[in-house]
């Protein structure tokens, strides 16, 4: 496979890389379009002091002055504008300014770069992204071709398919991953990453089991055996074994369901390391009390609707004196009610419900295994959910939405 040809006003044209440290030198920006906008974010990120220059500019660039991040001049260009500045940049879609700001940047020994004719410039703008860390910078010749080799090289770092790193930027110590619900494409992009670091995984078992595949197979898995109804490890055995992995300088993954915070005990977690003396790093994921109903079809909010929404757990049912909920205040309130780890209390939960003045034909749905293959869409209502949930033989894990958004998106999601 041979390279493009590099656009015609590049070609033969082999540029130096080089990475600029702008922080707290000037930096000057003629035009506030949308060229601009997609290049001021990093110029920002890299602590320079902007000054943009432009009679008029996009809302974004605007809202990045009104904020502070940039000093800008509503005027156009002025021969001098230049004066003091590191590095430039020229964006405007007018040739003779581009052209002019060009010419005192050359008198002035200052690289400018310029998004209408590369040729002419002095600088070129890589196509660029950042990975734990390193920034990747791509030159070509070619824009497209550059943004294609960026991603393509960025996103192998990201989910670990492209194997390259001969060093870890981290040490012994902890991380708390959130999974997400269950598919595995929905963790998070730094979840992935770690995980693809790991020398121990500890998971939980609604924790996207495909991602347990790929891992290299020196890497120990340790279940962790959170599973309903069956036999647990319990949660001081979990701690001590990412205290005593760490310890033995392995980098350890606490592999979640979810969201590590979301009745994930992941707080439990962090204490017990830190008390130890172990580094943690905690890592969100996308909690299932908003993805699962999503993707079966329901707004856990929805504008006229309802204002709020709640999460509860359904672990502990309203009749058990470790309950610390107060049923009659969720009951009372309108907005969406999302309960979790509820199937076999739902019943009891219902009558709560009612009993506390939720009517009794409040819709109800509950989607078990969402996102996966496997899943399925229960409805019902308070009144019949607790027969249908066992009629249908629903079983966990499932997220139960209780509130009129159950219905809202149905004649649109079903077409």
């Amino acid at each position: 496979m041979t390279a493009p040809t590099p656009h015609p006003s590049t070609e033969g044209r082999t540029p130096y890389p080089v990475g600029l440290l702008l922080a707290g030198r000037r930096v000057v920006v003629v035009g506030g379009g949308q060229v601009a906008q997609r290049r001021l974010p990093a110029l920002i990120a890299s602590g320079a002091e902007l000054h943009l220059i432009s009679p008029a500019t996009t809302p974004a660039v605007q809202a990045m002055a009104d904020a502070g991040e940039l000093t800008w001049h509503a005027r156009p260009y002025a021969d001098g504008d230049l004066a003091g500045a590191w590095y430039a940049l020229v964006a405007t879609d007018d040739p003779a300014v581009n052209t002019a700001v060009s010419a005192e940047a050359e008198r002035e020994r200052v690289f400018c770069s310029r998004s209408d004719d590369a040729a002419a410039a002095t600088a070129w703008t890589p196509a660029s992204g950042r990975d734990a860390g390193a920034t990747v910078a791509v030159l070509t010749g070619d824009p497209r071709h550059s943004a294609a080799l960026r991603d393509a090289i960025v996103g192998g770092l990201r989910d670990g398919s492209l194997a390259t790193r001969s060093y870890r930027s981290h040490g012994a110590g902890v991380a708390l991953v959130g999974g997400g619900p269950g598919d595995p494409d929905l963790i998070t992009v730094r979840g992935r990453r770690l995980l693809a670091d790991a020398d121990v995984v500890v998971a939980d078992r609604l924790a996207p089991r495909e991602l347990l595949a790929e891992l290299p197979e020196h890497v120990e898995v340790i279940d962790a055996s959170k599973i309903p109804y069956g036999r647990q490890m319990a949660q001081e055995a979990i701690n001590q074994a990412l205290i005593e992995h760490a310890r033995a300088g392995k980098f350890v993954v606490r592999l979640k369901g979810g969201d590590p915070y979301v009745f994930g005990r992941g707080g439990e977690e962090l204490l017990a390391c830190a008390e130890a003396g172990i580094p943690v790093t905690v890592v969100p994921g996308i909690s299932s009390s908003i993805s699962v109903p999503e993707t079966a079809g329901i707004p856990v909010t929805h504008r006229g609707l309802t204002q709020e929404f709640t999460v509860v757990s359904g672990h502990v049912g309203p009749d058990d004196p470790r309950s610390v909920t107060n049923w009659q205040a969720v009951a009372g309130m309108s907005g969406t009610l999302v309960l979790l780890m509820a199937v076999d209390k739902i019943g009891a939960i219902a009558a709560e419900l009612v009993e506390h003045g939720r009517p009794a034909d409040t819709p109800v749905a509950v989607v078990q295994e969402g996102t996966t293959a496997a899943q399925r869409r229960v409805d019902a209502t308070l009144g019949t959910v607790a027969a249908v949930v066992e009629s249908e033989g629903v079983k966990p894990p499932a997220v139960i939405v209780v509130g009129d958004v159950v219905n809202v998106l149905a004649a649109a999601f079903q077409r």
